[in-house]
């Protein structure tokens, strides 16, 4: 049976191209800086981050635990949004693998305070019973669904400069956001020191992000990612699908994004279905159904036995995310799935 899968663009498949490209990949020992692919790959992703150098690594929380990993030494303090993705859903990797501790701020879906921000940077010598402040983490697009507006990027990148905090960017959807505001990439990076960007989810690679920053910084994190056991030998296979990702991918997502708004438009005709249009920038769209009577654990159920993958409500929320893999018939068919459930006419 051949699935439609809304639980996540982390399920997108690799194009036919990608397939190509990795088959007929030169390759070489990546540890040893022999891997032309790779060499590729990371001058081109440095190029659309407009910053000096990049660096493969196997995973989007890979790389943004690198980045701290490489930012902070042990002890210093990292601020950032409570319901950001390293808070949430990277284990609690910070504190294992940096030893920093993480200073959560309350964010509006995604967006930081600038102000607020300012009032907890702690410096070094402050006072002796201070950590210090050694990076500030934003998130764009936010794992909320929601695009962070550059103005407010800038104010906080600003803040930083001032304080002499490096940023670091957690854009694992950083073309996603690019895509809603409408702007190249390097529109948003300009506002950060370092950023991890994947080449998965709806780019469509396999496996593998980028992390891009100075040329300083890329070299310290690479020996960094030597520690981790992130040196990759033979990766030009991997790379080459990363490079038809970006070379190829991009411009899909903005399809992806008006699939997104138009299954949110249909479920919202579904009584007892409420979505959060408002939070709906990229590929993303969140709704409860707690007015349907339906518990969403039955509706998991029942999905999967038509052939449509999706996870239960998170948080009283239920998720559904439109990739390269999900057509305007596939979600006409959801809909009128969940209309069959509901036994609705």
């Amino acid at each position: 049976m051949k699935f439609i899968d809304l639980r996540s663009d982390t399920v997108t498949e690799p194009t036919q191209n990608m397939r190509q490209a990795m088959f007929t990949a030169e390759v070489g020992d990546d540890v040893y800086g022999d891997d032309p692919t790779v060499k590729i790959l990371e001058k081109y992703a440095a190029k659309l981050a407009c910053k000096q150098a990049a660096l493969f690594v196997p995973s989007g929380t890979f790389g943004n635990q690198l980045a701290i990993f490489t930012h902070c030494t042990r002890g210093n303090e990292v601020i950032l949004g409570d319901d950001c993705h390293i808070v949430i859903h990277e284990v609690g990797a910070s504190s294992i693998i940096a030893g920093v501790q993480l200073r959560t701020l309350i964010s509006n879906k995604g967006e930081l305070d600038p102000t607020q921000i300012g009032s907890r940077i702690r410096k070094e010598n402050e006072d002796i019973h201070y950590p210090s402040t050694g990076l500030i983490c934003v998130e764009n697009a936010h794992s909320c669904g929601r695009v962070i507006p550059l103005s407010t990027m800038e104010k906080i990148y600003t803040l930083a400069k001032n304080h002499d905090v490096p940023v670091h960017l957690d854009g694992a959807r950083l073309f996603n956001a690019a895509a809603y505001l409408d702007v190249d990439a390097s529109e948003i990076t300009k506002y950060c020191d370092s950023v991890m960007f994947c080449l998965s989810k709806g780019l469509c690679a396999p496996i593998g992000s980028m992390l891009a920053g100075d040329r300083k910084f890329i070299d310290k994190a690479r020996k960094k990612r030597k520690v981790l056991g992130g040196g990759l030998r033979q990766v030009g296979i991997l790379a080459a699908a990363g490079l038809v990702a970006l070379r190829e991918m991009i411009p899909q997502l903005k399809v992806d994004h008006e699939n997104a708004i138009l299954l949110g438009e249909e479920l919202t005709k579904i009584p007892g279905i409420v979505v959060n249009k408002e939070d709906t920038h990229i590929n993303m769209v969140f709704f409860n159904m707690h007015g349907t009577g339906l518990n969403s654990d039955k509706l998991v159920e029942k999905f999967y036995a038509k052939g449509i993958k999706i996870n239960g409500e998170e948080d009283g929320l239920m998720r559904f995310v439109t990739h390269n893999w999900v057509s305007k018939e596939d979600i006409k068919f959801v809909v009128d799935s969940i209309k069959e459930i509901l036994l609705i006419n």
